[in-house]
């Protein structure tokens, strides 16, 4: 669907103003950062003295040069130069009780959708893909919503985003892609992405499958878990072709985004989209189907590959007196039942006791006309989930969360609506103990905490400061892996931890030395994107025999978009590595090698690039890098790793690999049976120290094929060559020579 006209102010009057810019030539360097990313082309270089020089007229004021400068040689001076965001009316349900009506709205029109996507500046760096998860690319589908142009805007999400009417609506975008776009970074507010999003799949069909190459015909995969990784993966192995089953617990598909977020948040009918076109694409999706841990061997044995995406779905329960009397519930339990009573327009069992002549808190005060109590433990978002279900069962809703209200991770808009909807919002508090009446519990007696920094846990300050009757506790303080899958995945839950110095790419782009905005509630939104990336490419490295993890199941309780990034990062590794049960390669597709060295005199880096060439008179495809270069993408990606290294200690002493060889070793993820070579050079004699490199990638996981020592008088037989012709035989590649004969 294409606009084709347009009533929309072009300018607003505080496009009028100008900011000032100072370069301060004696830090200038020359180094043009400033130069390639000012969106306005304010900033070109003085020929004469190849210093960066600023036309005020052009400045807005958006301080990507400040952010992106290396020598903090530019000063910006003045205002933002924007438009105010474009608000979205408050959506009052006039009747609360019974009523699963979405309350966050849209954009109403073509003319607020395209005055809000006129703020972005389409940035020649885009900081706003980097906080996106799943690295939508955000300029260009706004860009399309500018000229009017739905299915162009569709075509753009789609090569990144399998979800994009989910995530529109369920994304905490202030702390992803918005928190990072130019103008929160720059103190401002930022573009309202997500209101844009949702406003291309509200108003032009979100596309089902679409076959866009072959690479996975011929692949069958099995997928644990009908959730957002298991959509995500499910979506990219489909439209390159492979048979997919997917295997769910539940009798229904979707995962948290069916049971976990009401439909005032997130319509049904947009929640089942996904599905809905997985199976019209031929996906064989068995519900009512658990997958435990102990049947994973036999599961790989039937398919080529496996991607755990169960999720991380058990209820976390606070270990107080009482947690075991009747009525005391996990948020799951109380999402499905609650969820289901609205729908169907009857009350919930577990509140109507009075009615049935059960003498406990409800009983008393709904025999008096009075609406139960509903205890809700935590204040994040699951939390105001089950709060504001209850007030639509007719109950009050209390919720108490220990954290201070200023440390709390929840959105400030949930807070909000959960408040006008008449929850009752406790922070700086906690359950201290449950009473009960004939095993069920009547009383919540409650105890004051403090938390003096968000790094910090809160402490109680003073107990028993409050009773509360109630009818109903809801314990929704969050998930945890489930114990048997965590036991046997080793590396898991992967922190969301980016650690080292950060790529040159997210260096120069500005994003981390935008620090902590106060549109992303003051959370220091680079290190947060480094992190969800580097838990993202985690999901790409297999950890076990073809077996990939990802989502909730790999990171532990996260969110839709990370998910379904990383299920989708999953699902490339298996199309890139092509794995089949019976061990033997894809047809046509050559074995990936990367040989790896630390090197002191060159000897050891001599070596390595000999056994490349061997490797590549084999047909191989090989990339050759310092150890220090090669991190878990490259991991990912090879089906051989040869590290090479050299020797150090006293002859009369201890003698081992490199220090700075045992080192990127121990920064190494579990390494799930991934294939290995490994060689070092001496001077003197290695003794032990080949056998300990072998120790230590075996302690890691993986599994080392071929080894050698190259000394000053090697022979032949004992060659860089001669280590890649083992390696290779140990894999069943036939030597070049061998094949030809």
């Amino acid at each position: 669907m294409t606009l084709t006209t347009l009533d929309v102010a072009p300018t607003d009057a505080a496009l009028a103003s100008h900011a000032t810019v100072t370069v301060l030539v004696d830090r200038c360097a020359g180094c043009q950062e400033c130069v390639v990313r000012c969106p306005t082309e304010a900033l070109s270089m003085d020929a004469s003295t190849w210093t960066a020089i600023a036309d005020d007229t052009k400045c807005i004021g958006c301080r990507q040069c400040v952010r992106t400068c290396p020598f903090a040689a530019i000063y910006i001076d003045g205002p933002m130069v924007v438009a105010e965001r474009v608000s979205r009316p408050a959506h009052h349900l006039q009747q609360l009780e019974g009523n699963l009506e979405e309350t966050r709205l849209g954009f109403s029109s073509w003319a607020d959708a395209v005055a809000e996507a006129s703020r972005c500046l389409s940035c020649p760096d885009p900081t706003c893909v980097r906080g996106c998860p799943v690295h939508n690319d955000i300029p260009g589908f706004i860009a399309a919503v500018r000229d009017g142009d739905l299915d162009e805007a569709h075509r753009v999400l789609r090569r990144t985003s399998f979800l994009p009417d989910v995530c529109s609506r369920v994304c905490d975008q202030a702390v992803q892609c918005e928190g990072a776009c130019t103008w929160s970074l720059a103190g401002g507010e930022a573009v309202a992405i997500g209101a844009i999003e949702r406003f291309i799949t509200d108003n032009a069909p979100v596309p089902g499958v679409q076959i866009v190459s072959e690479r996975g015909r011929g692949l069958e995969v099995a997928v644990v878990g009908a959730g957002p990784a298991g959509i995500a993966a499910s979506w990219e192995l489909a439209q390159a072709g492979t048979s997919v089953t997917v295997f769910e617990k539940d009798d229904q598909p979707g995962g948290l985004i069916r049971w976990g977020i009401p439909d005032f948040t997130l319509p049904r009918s947009v929640s089942s989209r996904a599905w809905e076109a997985l199976q019209e694409a031929g996906v064989n999706l068995q519900c009512g189907t658990e997958v435990a841990p102990g049947e994973l061997e036999r599961l790989s044995a039937s398919y080529d590959a496996v991607v755990l995406a169960h999720g991380a779905g058990v209820p976390m329960r606070l270990p107080v007196k009482g947690e075991d009397l009747d009525g005391v519930w996990d948020a799951t339990h109380f999402l499905l039942e609650s969820r289901a009573a609205v729908a169907e327009h009857r009350p919930l069992a577990a509140l109507t006791r009075a009615s049935e002549g059960a003498g406990a808190g409800a009983a008393g005060s709904q025999a008096n006309g009075h609406a139960p109590t509903v205890l809700v433990l935590g204040a994040g978002n699951t939390a105001m989930d089950v709060a504001r279900l209850a007030r639509r069962l007719g109950a009050n809703a209390i919720c108490v969360d220990w954290m201070d209200r200023r440390f709390a991770p929840v959105r400030p808009d949930e807070l909000e609506e959960a408040a006008r909807e008449g929850v009752d919002i406790r922070f700086s508090t906690t359950l201290g103990r449950l009473d009960g009446k004939d095993g069920h519990v009547v009383t919540a007696v409650l105890d004051s905490t403090r938390q003096e920094a968000a790094n910090r846990l809160p402490e109680i300050t003073a107990r028993a400061t409050a009773s509360e009757p109630v009818d109903l506790v809801v314990m929704a303080m969050g998930y945890r892996l489930d114990a048997g899958y965590a036991s046997i995945l080793p590396g898991v839950p992967v922190a969301r931890r980016a650690t080292g110095m950060a790529d040159r790419t997210w260096q120069a782009s500005g994003l981390i030395a935008g620090g902590a905005p106060a549109f992303a509630r003051h959370q220091p939104i680079g290190q947060l994107s480094l992190g969800r990336e580097a838990a993202r490419v985690r999901a790409s490295l297999a950890v076990g025999e073809r077996l990939w993890v990802a989502g909730d199941a790999l990171v532990g309780p996260s969110t839709v978009v990370e998910a379904m990034a990383q299920g989708r990062k999953a699902a490339q590794a298996i199309l890139d590595e092509q794995p089949k049960r019976d061990g033997r390669l894809a047809a046509a597709r050559p074995l990936r090698v990367v040989v790896g060295y630390e090197s002191r005199s060159g000897h050891t880096e001599r070596a390595a690039r000999a056994a490349a060439a061997s490797f590549e008179a084999n047909s191989a495809q090989v990339k050759v890098l310092p150890l220090s270069s090669i991190g878990v993408t490259e991991l990912a990606a090879a089906d051989l790793v040869v590290v090479g290294t050299w020797v150090e200690g006293l002859v009369v002493a201890a003698v081992q690999s490199a220090k700075a060889t045992r080192h990127w070793l121990a920064g190494l993820p579990p390494l799930g049976g991934k294939h290995f070579a490994i060689f070092c050079t001496y001077g003197v004699a290695p003794k032990g120290a080949l056998a300990g490199l072998q120790s230590e990638i075996e302690h890691r996981g993986g599994e080392v094929i071929a080894s050698a020592a190259f000394g000053p008088r090697s022979s032949a037989e004992d060659s860089p060559e001669k280590l890649a012709l083992s390696a290779l035989d140990k894999l069943g590649v036939k030597p070049a020579a061998v094949a030809s004969a």
